[in-house]
């Protein structure tokens, strides 16, 4: 088991590296060559800076029984299809029997956009988000 992150924009990289800390489990991040990053434990993967280029990238990478963390529902549906678990930055767990709704969900929401009408941003980061967020990724990783 590993954990894989999609850390471009990722608000708990701090927290996950904590935690795989505990359990010696090998933790790797995908970004970009926008961004920078070096935490002192984390192998780190720089691709090209180009649309979904860290997604293909992560998912070329993984074997079932990685953990993901990802916002992105694309690169969720992708991991879940090949045998990993899943969680969002704030606690929220993809499952085969949810991906579905989330993915209809958002095209939704791109037809609504591309249209002219406008969408909820996302709230605003919380502790009840990062303890969340805490909470499962210790469960999936056998933490707890």
């Amino acid at each position: 088991m590993r954990i894989l992150v999609d850390a471009d924009a990722c608000p708990v990289k701090q927290i996950i590296v904590r935690l795989a800390k505990l359990r010696g489990i090998p933790v790797t991040m995908f970004i970009d060559t926008a961004h920078e990053l070096d935490d002192g434990y984390s192998t780190i993967i720089t691709v090209a800076c180009q649309v979904d280029s860290v997604d293909y990238a992560l998912v070329n990478y993984l074997a079932g029984g990685d953990i993901v963390v990802t916002q992105d529902f694309g690169l969720a549906a992708m991991a879940l299809a090949k045998g990993a678990s899943v969680v969002n930055q704030n606690g929220f767990v993809y499952t085969n029997e949810n991906i579905d709704q989330l993915l209809f969900e958002r095209s939704l929401g791109q037809k609504l956009r591309r249209a002219g009408g406008r969408t909820k941003g996302p709230a605003k980061r919380s502790k009840e988000d990062d303890e969340r967020f805490t909470a499962s990724l210790s469960r999936l990783a056998g933490i707890v």
